[in-house]
């Protein structure tokens, strides 16, 4: 297993602007087929009624997914090109965490699903997703870099 290519997709993902920006994702471990995703709740991810939006479980569960695949494709940055997000119990305080893991693999189609438990480990969301490799090379530019 590549752990240099695991750090160089943590960096990659905790550098990137939307998780610098609009999250405060301090928490990615990426393994061989599998990434874990941590996120501290907070008021800015609330919708009216005081709890998460969807559009946050949707973010960490594609992201963890995301990275799981990523994780066993070393040369080109891999896309979502669906993911369905099914949320169980709403979250108002606490951390949550997502843990992606790769469920299928051919030439062309990964599908890798994710679950995300609050604090006490009860399970909020779960979803599933289908990606596919881009052209688009891993390198510094991307910060794909230790």
């Amino acid at each position: 297993m590549n752990t240099e290519h695991f750090e160089k997709l943590s960096n990659m993902y905790l550098s990137s602007k939307v998780n610098t920006q609009i999250f405060d994702t301090t928490e990615c471990n990426i393994e061989h087929k599998k990434a874990t995703i941590t996120l501290t709740v907070a008021e800015k991810y609330f919708h009216a009624l005081g709890a998460i939006h969807g559009s946050v479980y949707f973010k960490l569960l594609d992201d963890a997914a995301f990275f799981a695949v990523n994780s066993i494709v070393e040369d080109v940055f891999i896309l979502t090109t669906s993911f369905t997000t099914n949320i169980v119990r709403p979250v108002s305080t606490g951390k949550i965490t997502a843990i992606g893991k790769v469920r299928f693999v051919s030439r062309n189609l990964f599908i890798a699903e994710s679950s995300m438990i609050n604090e006490a480990g009860k399970e909020i969301a779960f979803g599933t997703g289908h990606f596919a490799k881009s052209k688009i090379t891993l390198s510094e530019e991307i910060g794909y870099k230790l």
